[in-house]
Order: structure tokens, then sequence, then C-alpha cells
């Protein structure tokens, strides 16, 4: 009979005594904190000892800002405003308790921490875990997200199991706008109640479906559901950057010129068929194409030498297919050339036979004896 096997359980070690009672202090001292404030502001010290420092029972959410006017930092407003709705939503819920707790640590009160961290962007919210060290998850992903409050209750559910309903306090002001357009509306209604073929124009019905097109193709929805900044300043050398640097976000101010670029492109467009059906002066018509068409043709040219170009570009002259020439940008215009039987200075002269080579290559041809150009090394490709 074999002899039974025993296996041994370690019991978990316990706490020190007098760590227990640092642990409990720590706890004390977060809860009378919270009771004040929902949101508990830190500097380098607090930050070192109640949130890196062990022992530490509780899951700590920091948000490291820079919310002094001179830092001019809209979006870490806006941020902030969004954190705070969360934080009350879980200080005043039934489910709170010591287990997670929401601090801020600002640039002006906590320098060495943005250091320590290697931090150089704000706004950032981070999750320091009750044991070890935070991980990559740890950092709430601002850029592609957002900091939209029900965002930020997501992501800490997920990093602590904490659910958290976010509870936003009553906004009046869209209701009174609703009220006070239905009101203009109305009235306006009321007071052309004899006369109604306005509500039949074609062009305003046009133009109020056109507005709706520019708000919804330029990222208006876009910045409805995440709210961001309208602009970015550069703390260091004070630069205003209107465009985002990344693909997955944008300013307000991007929207703004996007409309505005679909408005102008728009009325060009209007323009130009109202000059091609009207039986108006003909030099306004050509105005009005001139005005419309030509900056597009020059904006295209000046684009022209960033395109790549063919690397065979046939040039047909007479009967013969000059391969793989195109002209130098160093060489000068087409004048003749030849006049005198020798070849015009800079240029390399072609015989009937001689092979041409790849490249970048003189040729000095007469007007005459360019009827087009052909993209293409032979007589059949242009066929």
């Amino acid at each position: 009979m074999a002899p039974a096997s025993f296996v041994s359980f370690r019991s978990p070690t316990p706490c020190p005594p007098g760590l227990q009672n640092m642990l409990a202090e720590k706890v004390e001292q977060m809860m009378e904190w919270s009771s004040r404030r929902s949101v508990i502001r830190m500097n380098g010290d607090k930050f070192r000892r109640f949130v890196k420092a062990p022992p530490r029972n509780y899951s700590v959410v920091v948000m490291f800002t820079a919310l002094q006017p001179q830092r001019q930092c809209s979006v870490c407003r806006q941020a902030n405003e969004e954190y705070q709705v969360l934080a009350n939503s879980w200080r005043y819920s039934s489910a709170f308790s010591n287990k997670l707790f929401f601090t801020v640590v600002d640039y002006d009160e906590g320098a060495d921490v943005f250091q320590q961290l290697n931090m150089n962007s704000a706004p950032t919210f981070m999750h320091f875990p009750p044991k070890g060290k935070p991980r990559r998850a740890d950092t709430f992903d601002l850029q592609r997200i957002g900091f939209a409050s029900e965002q930020l209750a997501k992501w800490i559910a997920d990093r602590t199991d904490v659910q958290i309903r976010v509870f936003r306090p009553p906004n009046y002001s869209g209701t009174i706008a609703l009220a006070l357009l239905v009101s203009l509306v109305g009235g306006l209604l009321y007071l052309r109640r004899n006369n109604l073929e306005f509500i039949y124009n074609k062009t305003g019905w046009a133009m109020a479906a056109l507005c709706v097109v520019f708000a919804m193709t330029s990222g208006q929805m876009w910045n409805h559901i995440r709210g961001p900044p309208y602009a970015h300043k550069n703390p260091q050398n004070g630069q205003v950057s209107y465009i985002h640097g990344s693909s997955q976000a944008q300013f307000v101010a991007e929207s703004h010129i996007i409309l505005l670029l679909n408005a102008a492109i728009t009325m060009g467009m209007v323009l130009l068929n109202e000059a091609a059906t009207s039986k108006g002066d003909v030099g306004k018509r050509r105005s009005t194409f001139h005005l419309t068409i030509r900056p597009s043709f020059l904006s295209l040219r000046s684009e022209a030498t960033r395109f790549p170009r063919s690397p065979r570009c046939a040039r047909r002259v007479g009967e013969r297919v000059v391969r793989g020439c195109r002209r130098s940008p160093a060489a000068e215009p087409f004048h003749g050339g030849e006049r005198d039987g020798s070849p015009a200075a800079g240029h390399v002269p072609l015989e009937q036979n001689e092979p041409v080579n790849e490249g970048i290559c003189n040729v000095t041809l007469r007007q005459s004896e360019l009827p087009n150009y052909l993209c293409g090394s032979s007589e059949s490709e242009r066929a």
C-alpha cells in the first residue's frame, strides 16, 4: 500500500503591527480628505507617502494636470470638469468605499512628481494599484478615447473592478435653447400666416441641407461626443496649433477650417454653374470662370513638382520616338536651337541612329517638331 501523501498549505504572512497601524492611519486620512472633497489635491510629499509608498490596500486614480491660468491649458480645465463629475458620482453613490480614491497633482504644486514619472504632458490619468507598479494599461489613452466621464468610468472598471455610474448635474441650457427656437419659429409662422410661400422655397431648404452636410462632414458630431479643445498652445514656445498631430483626434478649429473649405468649394461650383447657364454679360461669365477655376489650376501647378513623374516618358519627333528623355530643370527654354547648323550651347544633339540613355538628357527640339507628348516606350504603346 502506497504511503499517504500530505499537502501543506502555507498561511499568509500576517502584517506586522507597525505596518497595520500605518495602513490604518493612511486609510483614515484618505477617507477624511474624501469626505471634504471628492478629488484629493496632493503635492509631492503627499503623493509619495499615500500613493507610492507601501503599505497600501486601496487603488488611487491620479490626474496629472496644469490648472494655473498662466499655463493656458484649456484642455486641462475641460478634463478637470469631467474628472470632478466622475469623482462626485463615486463619492455620493451607495457603493462608495475605501477601496478607491480620486486625487489630482498639479504641475505647479508637484513638479518633482512629474520629473519622477518622466511625464512631460498634461492632462494624464494614471491608476496606481494596491500592489505592484503601474503597468502600461494603467495609463489612460487620452488621445484615442477622450476624457469623458463615461470613458474614464469604463477604464476604472477594467482596472479595479469598481463599477461607477456617472450622474451628471442637470443642464437646462439645451432645453432653454430648444424652447427659444420653437418660439421663434412659431412667431415667424404666425406673422406670416397669410403668406406661407417661403416654406416651399427650394433655395432655402437647399441652404439648410447644405448647412447640415457641412456640419456633419467637418466633424462637429465627433466634437460633440469627445469634447476636444478649440486649439492647443505650446507652453514652451507659445505656438498655437489648430491642427492636431494625430490622425485619431482633432481640434474644434480643425472642424471650422474644414467647414469653411467645403463651403468655399460648394460656392465655387454654384457660381460656376450659374455663370455657364446665365444669359448675362460674357465678360462677367469669363470673370466668374477665372475666379473659380484658375486658382484650382494654379494650386495644382504648384503641387505638380511634388508628385512622382513617369520614369519612361517619350516624345514623338517626326517619325521617331525619343525614349527615356525628359527636359532637365537646368536646361534652357526651347528656342528653336541648331539654327546655324551647330547644336545649341548646353544641349546634346540626337542623331537618327544614336542610342538614347535612360534618364535625363538635354535635347534641343524645334517647336514644330513637338505635336504631342506620349507616355510610353514605343509606337505600339501610343496606339
